[in-house]
């Protein structure tokens, strides 16, 4: 883990929430001058604190309608079958999110779609047949409250 001080805690709370911002405008709301500014910032990035940076985009406006969150269970949860799993699923552009679970589930997805039409297709053709799955449970969402990504600074 790495020893932040607080401007390094302000520099990576600006650039969560605008990742886009010039590094003139982020030296002065984190009171310093735009050498010293850049300098954390790619200390940060060498670090690997600062993973990279990405366009937020609206699915619903790219044609992906739907979003679910599948839960799946495996035969076998043994080291090779779980990373087979796992590069399966690094092929599957749909799949957005997997995370690795304790108990009865093995693996959470966030997928998208454009339909559910497309979804039932994805699921039983790419994900349901994948090796070594057992059952694969989804629920759609109906609406989204908070989608956050990164961490809580202060």
């Amino acid at each position: 883990m790495a020893t932040l001080d607080s401007i390094d805690r302000r520099l990576l709370a600006e650039l969560q929430a605008e990742g886009r911002i010039t590094n003139v405008d982020l030296a002065s709301r984190v009171g310093l001058t735009a050498p010293p500014c850049l300098r954390r910032v790619r200390a940060l990035e060498e670090e690997g604190v600062i993973r990279g940076y990405h366009a937020d985009l609206d699915p619903s406006r790219l044609g992906f309608t739907i979003t679910v969150f599948a839960m799946v269970s495996l035969k076998s949860q043994a080291e090779e079958d779980l990373r087979a799993f796992e590069q399966h699923i690094k092929g599957l552009p749909e799949i957005r999110e997997c995370h690795m679970l304790n108990g009865e589930i093995d693996f959470i997805l966030k997928i998208v779609s454009r339909d559910l039409q497309s979804f039932q297709e994805f699921l039983t053709s790419k994900l349901t047949p994948a090796p070594n799955v057992a059952s694969v449970k989804t629920s759609l969402t109906i609406r989204t409250a908070k989608n956050e990504p990164g961490v809580p600074l202060e």
